[in-house]
């Protein structure tokens, strides 16, 4: 089930975010694993804008999130993380086209992100979402903020792009979200 987070769930984020970022060592991005997940005051203030939803079993276990801001061209899914026990089931994309429909439902015609290039579980896997790489000239000025802040984080330490989705595109398997 997807549905939006609640104040209870802001620690297990944290911990799915740590677990998450443990495949980085793999493909020799240890500083990826080890940087902290977001902190609670963080994650709450997308908590308060209601810009946090869960994946979640039967038994309202959490097995993966994610995190959008609303920006200059439409939704933005800054964060999207399943716990790796539970990765490769689909999880990270039913929850974002469950955004893509929440995106489009709010008047948004386009879901942005940012990822790595050449991690097979980032672009490539965004691809076959339906996602295309925008070109930095014509990315919007929020785009353009986005990549400087994490620039400045150091991220590009390994290649990144940005990514576009328009928001009509649905699986037909996909729970919605209110």
């Amino acid at each position: 089930m997807i549905r939006l987070a609640v104040p209870d769930d802001l620690p297990a984020l944290q911990l799915i975010e740590t677990a998450a970022g443990e495949p980085f060592r793999d493909v020799g991005m240890d500083a990826i694993a080890d940087d902290p997940p977001p902190t609670l005051d963080e994650l709450t203030k997308y908590l308060e804008a209601d810009h946090i939803w869960v994946m979640t079993d039967a038994a309202n276990t959490i097995l993966g999130y994610a995190l959008v801001d609303i920006i200059d061209v439409g939704v933005h899914i800054e964060q999207v993380s399943v716990h790796p026990l539970h990765s490769r089931k689909g999880f990270g994309a039913q929850l974002i086209d469950s955004i893509a429909d929440w995106a489009g439902a709010h008047h948004h015609h386009v879901v942005t992100l940012t990822t790595f290039a050449d991690v097979p579980w980032n672009a490539p896997y965004y691809e076959r979402l339906g996602f295309e790489r925008i070109p930095e000239s014509t990315m919007s000025p929020d785009l353009i903020r986005i990549r400087t802040h994490e620039q400045a984080a150091g991220l590009d330490s390994w290649p990144r792009i940005t990514m576009s989705r328009p928001t009509l595109r649905r699986r037909p398997s996909t729970p919605r979200i209110g």
